[in-house]
């Protein structure tokens, strides 16, 4: 086996002696790269943001923002990243660096004070900086909406960066002012070529290992040997677990790049989205032909999230607050559980067994989400939360209706944040199935709505006012949509 070993700014490195458990934003620090830094340890502030060659979806490679201080080091072995440090184009001996467009334009506009914040700024910005596409949509004069600029810059790129002290309209400023990449920009050229493959990695220190094989099969067997072990694919749960909880593992086996994951597929009679794809690579791939989908991955936590978290991973942790499976429940979809004795296709209502819990065994994992087609045309995600974009729900409500001739024919209603697990909503959706959608059907589906699951009260919302909110989701669908429907 090969010595781990990852790329930053051009220059190869060793990943040892750092600990498997060791994350991105400790290794880089510790190497004198201190642009990159911790405010939260969670993935909440984007401080820690740094740019990762990935597979593209328009181009062989995107530039991909994600939270160093989420993955581990040793997730990257083989793989290539940019700092803030490397995005500056170094000057002749003697001679200063040429600022990134991204940071001259940061400058010049007062988009930094204190500085802490701004390096995460700077990459997330150049991600979407060197997005594909990205002026395509463009209009000349004016952005159309306050979050896209005229240069089709897209202001959800920096959902997941926070700033304390500059304010963000210099930032919003900045965002709208960069150009396109010059032709001789070496990043941009950097996107022509293939990303690095995923290598084969067995690295060991201080007697805790982290495992990355390169089939499916493999992988399996050292679950089905190793039922100690964590499976891991973004991070974006277990990262959290390592730096707030000092969780270790004696054994991490990542997912994230098994190409049997990573497919997704379009058939007669339905999706096939791979559990180990990331959110913002199925957006993309998807580009809205999921439509209850595509509302739900803008009020999925953060870009720097999503560009790392995982269906499978969402479905695989058991949250009953998770955004996803309220959505997947409303489109019927299953899961294709994967074990070294064979697969087999779990319908979602019978997935969630409890709290955190499933039908998954041990050695068992998620290997693809389907969803059925056709889908339903009428169809609504609602989140409440106490802020719009980058939090924690209260309460989901995602809707998928069929509607013909003023009657609805099938109502599918997925729940979360008001039960141990995420459920269907049966009575609402009874109330509704072969009546006419009108404001009297709603209403009533409304009342029923109100009794599903069993709310509780903590710091996020109160039991009552879950219940409120359900029945309030129903009557603000019929409103939305009741011109449409009788169009």
């Amino acid at each position: 086996m090969v010595a781990a070993r990852i790329t930053v700014n051009g220059k190869e490195t060793a990943i040892s002696p750092a600990a498997p458990h060791t994350t991105t934003l400790d290794f880089l620090r510790d190497r004198g790269l201190t642009g990159t830094k911790e405010g939260c340890a969670e993935g909440e502030c984007g401080a820690c943001s740094v740019l990762v060659a990935r597979p593209g979806v328009h181009k062989p490679t995107d530039w991909v923002a994600v939270n160093a201080c989420l993955v581990p080091v040793a997730a990257l072995d083989g793989q290539e990243i940019t700092t803030s440090e490397g995005l500056a184009t170094a000057g002749e001996p003697g001679t200063p660096s040429t600022l990134h467009p991204v940071q001259q334009e940061m400058a010049v506009r007062g988009g930094s004070q204190c500085g802490y914040c701004t390096p995460g700024f700077v990459c997330s910005m150049a991600a979407e900086y060197y997005r594909p596409g990205r002026c395509a949509h463009a209009e000349p004069s004016d952005g159309a909406d306050a979050e896209h600029g005229p240069n089709g810059f897209d202001l959800h790129a920096l959902s997941g960066n926070l700033c304390r002290c500059t304010g963000y309209r210099p930032i919003r400023d900045a965002a709208f002012a960069v150009g396109t990449p010059a032709d001789d920009d070496p990043l941009a050229r950097r996107r022509e070529e293939a990303p690095p493959a995923p290598v084969a990695t067995e690295y060991t220190q201080d007697g805790r290992t982290f495992v990355r094989k390169e089939t499916l099969a493999e992988t399996l067997r050292v679950l089905s040997e190793r039922p100690d072990a964590v499976p891991v694919a973004g991070s974006t749960d277990w990262g959290v677990e390592v730096n707030i909880r000092s969780r270790r593992a004696d054994c991490v086996v990542a997912l994230d790049r098994l190409p049997e994951l990573r497919e997704l597929r379009v058939e007669s009679d339905h999706i096939e989205i791979g559990a180990a794809l990331t959110l913002t690579e199925i957006e993309r791939r998807l580009d809205g032909g999921v439509p209850l989908l595509a509302e739900l991955f803008p009020q999925f936590a953060s870009r720097l999230i999503r560009n790392g978290a995982t269906l499978g991973g969402n479905l695989g942790t058991g949250s009953p607050i998770g955004d996803s499976p309220p959505v997947l429940l409303a489109l019927e979809a299953s899961v294709v559980l994967a074990h070294a004795d064979g697969e087999r296709e779990v319908p979602l209502t019978e997935y969630f067994t409890g709290y955190r819990q499933s039908v998954r065994r041990p050695g068992e994992l998620i290997r693809a989400v389907r969803i059925p087609l056709p889908l339903s045309r009428v169809t609504a995600f609602h989140k409440i939360a106490k802020r719009r974009f980058d939090d924690i729900s209260s309460v989901a409500v995602a809707f998928a209706l069929d509607i013909e001739d003023g009657v609805v024919r099938k109502a599918r209603i997925g729940l979360g944040g008001v039960a141990a697990t995420p459920i269907r909503a049966r009575s609402a959706e009874a109330a509704l199935e072969g009546r006419a959608w009108s404001a009297e059907t709603c209403a009533a589906a409304a009342a029923l709505l109100r009794a599903e699951g069993t709310p509780m009260s903590d710091h996020r919302a109160s039991a009552g006012y879950r219940a409120a909110m359900l029945g309030q989701s129903m009557l603000k669908l019929y409103a939305q949509t009741s011109e449409a429907v009788s169009a």
